[in-house]
């Protein structure tokens, strides 16, 4: 077992200030209308499952928290659905970019942007009670946590408030893959295998995984589940995906899309967890 919470917070913060999350989803200028909207295109094309498990429309009018804008596609969506977004995120260089987003799209008034360590998040936003609590990917790869989910419950999440998290999915063809292709099948290193190539960006210094159970142990008492979800397997070859290409890989090709759907709910690398706040 990888010690992920003995690394510092600096180092977390190093690796998405050098490469934000999508930050190559486009050859545009970064910061043009024409580099965003090619950026959630292909964001949403690759992950489509992302629009129904957020449900943006619901929000219309409510207070959201987001932990982990990155650049700021899904932040965008819920300013647009009418939301009042406080986004944050522990990348100095995503917010930067996030910000020019919203200005782009003329939803600076609707979102306010904080740089925060989300273990620590009360000490820079202000507590309140927000409506949804959302965090897409982003708390598994914090040395601590449990930490986020406590500042959660005890700062930021109105009683009947709702929290919609995805974390990587333990279980999932992602980490088989992983596992056979850099780790030859040496699955005692898996927690290490699975940090070190979770990203686009090799050497990722945290990346917990979580099964259903144990994603409902780190979210502890306080909280009735609704709703568990498994999604997404990345199904492209990497080398033309990095070219714009979308060309499935051979062992995907063949598969008719309700089978590989199928798969994707058994076998995704995104496990979804959607929860109601009881306290």
């Amino acid at each position: 077992m990888v010690a992920f919470e003995q690394t510092s917070i600096d180092r977390v913060k190093s690796y998405w200030d050098a490469r934000p999350c999508n930050i190559r989803h486009s050859t545009a200028p970064i910061g043009t209308r024409q580099y965003f909207d090619e950026v959630e295109d292909r964001k949403y094309f690759v992950e489509p499952h992302i629009p129904e498990f957020a449900e943006f429309g619901r929000w219309a009018g409510k207070k959201v928290l987001e932990i982990g804008c990155g650049i700021g596609t899904d932040t965008m969506n819920f300013a647009r659905a009418g939301a009042l977004v406080t986004a944050v995120d522990l990348s100095a260089e995503s917010v930067n970019i996030a910000r020019q987003r919203a200005e782009v799209f003329g939803l600076s008034d609707q979102i306010e942007f904080h740089v925060a360590d989300a273990e620590t998040l009360a000490s820079v936003v202000p507590p309140a009670k927000y409506d949804l609590v959302y965090s897409f990917g982003v708390i598994h790869h914090t040395p601590h946590p449990e930490r986020v989910i406590e500042q959660i419950k005890t700062n930021f999440l109105a009683p009947g408030g709702t929290l919609k998290l995805m974390v990587y999915n333990r279980f999932s063809w992602k980490v088989f893959w992983i596992l056979t292709t850099y780790g030859k099948g040496a699955f005692w290193k898996m927690d290490e295998l699975i940090a070190r190539h979770s990203e686009a960006q090799t050497g990722c210094p945290v990346t917990y995984s979580y099964t259903p159970k144990t994603l409902t142990e780190l979210i502890g008492d306080g909280f009735e589940v609704e709703d568990v979800r498994i999604d997404h397997i990345f199904p492209y070859k990497i080398e033309q995906y990095t070219q714009y290409q979308y060309e499935k890989t051979w062992y995907f090709k063949p598969l008719p899309q309700p089978v590989f759907r199928a798969l994707e709910r058994k076998a995704g690398w995104h496990l979804c967890m959607t929860a109601r706040a009881t306290d």
